[in-house]
């Protein structure tokens, strides 16, 4: 089956002749693929109410080829088998790229969001650089706290990587939705399932390529696209995976509350 290619025209803006390109498959083990399915949904631009990409689909078994790559990096290529300050050289990379594109990458939330190209790129894609600064700052000064006892015990705390952590993002802050959500996982050692919002799957689709050039290791950013009672509910109730992180609706995250309850306790 085919990868879907996403390729933007915009009507202003710094980008406005050379548009962009880039695949709208979905991003497991840092390769763009096709869904299990095969299918696509549509993407509209809604100050047009136009269709501008069509992107995959992801199934449960998307998912589940998703989180097998989160589990398989985790326990060979990331979690505590990179220090700290290595995840925060990539992070601090990752930021650098992130400014390098932030036109294309303003560019893309606009279109995908309806956000005027000011606000995405003075605010949105800023604060996602920042953001990412930021998280790799603190990825080597995770320190333990203990209650003080006497002489005779040894007291210490110790930090942990959770392992997989599955994350559902909102339509309306595409981009740093997707840093907020992903960088601080990934700074403290865990590796990442993440669904956009099906409105607005196309600046984290985009941002995959720059994650795989920042040098993060395969399976450890995993980026699908689809529905919340497929690949959401897929996501919630997945036994391997360990933490969901989620923004939305009230409604939804009770939901998702009571999948992880029924499952695997999911923090």
């Amino acid at each position: 089956m085919s990868v879907p290619q996403v390729k933007l025209s915009f009507p202003g803006g710094p980008c406005a002749q050379k548009g962009s390109t880039f695949s709208g498959g979905l991003f497991i083990n840092n390769e763009f693929v096709a869904s299990e399915s095969g299918k696509t949904f549509a993407v509209i631009d809604p100050s047009t109410g136009k269709e501008v990409a069509q992107v995959a689909e992801a199934t449960e078994k998307d998912v589940d080829r998703a989180v097998k790559a989160a589990q398989k990096a985790f326990d060979t290529t990331w979690g505590t088998k990179v220090p700290g300050h290595e995840r925060g050289k990539m992070l601090m990379r990752l930021a650098d790229l992130v400014e390098a594109n932030l036109d294309e990458l303003a560019s893309i939330e606009s279109l995908d969001n309806g956000k005027p190209f000011s606000i995405a790129k003075g605010f949105d894609l800023s604060q996602v650089a920042a953001n990412l600064r930021y998280m790799g700052g603190w990825a080597d000064k995770n320190t333990g706290q203990v209650i003080e006892t006497n002489d005779t015990k040894l007291t210490y705390t110790r930090h942990e990587p959770i392992g997989v952590c599955g994350q559902i993002i909102p339509w309306n802050f595409p981009a740093l939705m997707f840093a907020w959500k992903i960088a601080p996982a990934l700074a403290t050692g865990n590796t990442v399932v993440i669904k956009t919002a099906e409105q607005t799957p196309l600046t984290a689709l985009k941002l995959c390529e720059l994650i795989k050039e920042a040098g993060f290791p395969a399976g450890v950013v995993n980026v699908i696209s689809g529905f919340g009672p497929v690949a959401g509910a897929a996501i919630a109730s997945h036994m391997d995976i360990h933490k969901v992180a989620f923004t939305g609706s009230t409604l939804v995250g009770r939901q998702i509350m009571q999948v992880a309850a029924k499952t695997n306790l999911k923090k």
